[in-house]
């Protein structure tokens, strides 16, 4: 295996890493989740580091490592709503933020013949906003684990709400920008 595929192989372990999470998160196994979490979590950190130290940055990897942020979140937010862990109405907010982002990256690639280099760049509150949401999941997973820890959840949860909010707000407006540039040029 060549070194240059690692940052890739990374996010794609944490992809399959997924099921296993989720599986054990419908079993109500606790511990084993938090630590195919934490895996998963420094799988992230360390193929985006791997990528910018040895200079293996790569369109794959700029799809890769967003979409598997999207698959391993997503899943785990949907899983901890099924066993009534995460409340409704935040996993809809999460939603509503991943289908702005989603259908904004379509559209404009739909509209746009070359596509730029720094279009899948994840904007500062998305980064926050990311590390909020995974931060949700340890503290969920914590309170599960730890009787007691659970008293500052509905702050947590309006911090993550509003985080996710503001992400969805920040992707909404540079979607808006990119089409009306996207226009101009035209």
């Amino acid at each position: 295996m060549s070194f240059s595929i690692l940052p890739n192989a990374l996010s794609i372990l944490r992809i399959i890493l997924t099921v296993p999470i989720v599986i054990a998160l419908l079993k109500e196994q606790y511990l084993l989740t938090l630590l195919l979490f934490l895996v998963a979590g420094i799988s992230d950190a360390l193929d985006g580091w791997i990528a910018k130290q040895f200079s293996l940055q790569s369109r794959l990897g700029s799809i890769l490592d967003p979409v598997a942020d999207k698959v391993l979140l997503t899943c785990t937010f949907i899983a901890l709503y099924w066993i009534e862990i995460l409340p409704l109405w935040l996993l809809m907010i999460i939603f509503v933020r991943d289908v702005i982002i989603i259908a904004g990256a379509l559209g404009y690639f739909l509209g746009e013949e070359d596509s730029e280099s720094d279009l899948l760049e994840p904007t500062l509150i998305s980064k926050v906003n990311t590390f909020l949401q995974i931060s949700l999941v340890l503290y969920l997973l914590l309170t599960q684990l730890y009787i007691g820890i659970d008293g500052i959840k509905d702050m947590v949860l309006i911090i993550v709400a509003s985080s996710t909010g503001l992400s969805g707000a920040d992707y909404g407006l540079l979607w808006v920008k990119k089409f009306i540039l996207q226009e101009t040029k035209k």
